[in-house]
């Protein structure tokens, strides 16, 4: 990446919102797993849906992590996967939402607390994919 002295307040703030990503997603696994208090509905069909995910999201986790050191200390491998976590990122959303139309999930928003913070993760995922590959891959230099 190129040494520009304006990049760093961006590279710094993308890089805690790809830590605070993982950390939120370790989070929503242990409650998923734990407490149940994520869980939309409890039919099983939805359970074997979210039961899916966890490893999926944890290379994200990784890839997100990963990429946040490297942004943070300079080095290009933080630009390769932040970019995968941004990759992630947005494949993890759009299987989410897909799932959600479907399932017609997204109308249960005005009484479901838990629905309202799936939008959220929905919101939250597309928009730092997004921003990630908007930001980063023109960063990306070629031999």
């Amino acid at each position: 990446m190129p040494n520009d002295e304006r990049r760093y307040p961006t590279i710094t703030a993308l890089s805690a919102l790809l830590i605070i990503t993982a950390v939120a997603t370790i989070c929503y696994w242990a409650d998923f797993y734990i407490r149940g208090g994520v869980h939309v509905t409890k039919e099983d069909w939805y359970l074997k849906f979210e039961r899916a995910f966890p490893p999926a999201d944890l290379w994200m986790s990784a890839c997100a992590l990963i990429g946040a050191a490297g942004l943070l200390t300079g080095q290009a491998y933080g630009l390769v996967f932040a970019l995968l976590a941004a990759g992630s990122l947005l494949f993890l959303a759009l299987m989410d939402i897909t799932f959600n139309i479907q399932n017609n999930l997204y109308h249960l928003i005005p009484t479901s607390s838990q629905m309202k913070f799936e939008l959220l993760i929905n919101l939250w995922t597309l928009g730092l994919g997004a921003a990630l590959i908007f930001y980063l891959a023109p960063r990306i230099e070629f031999l």
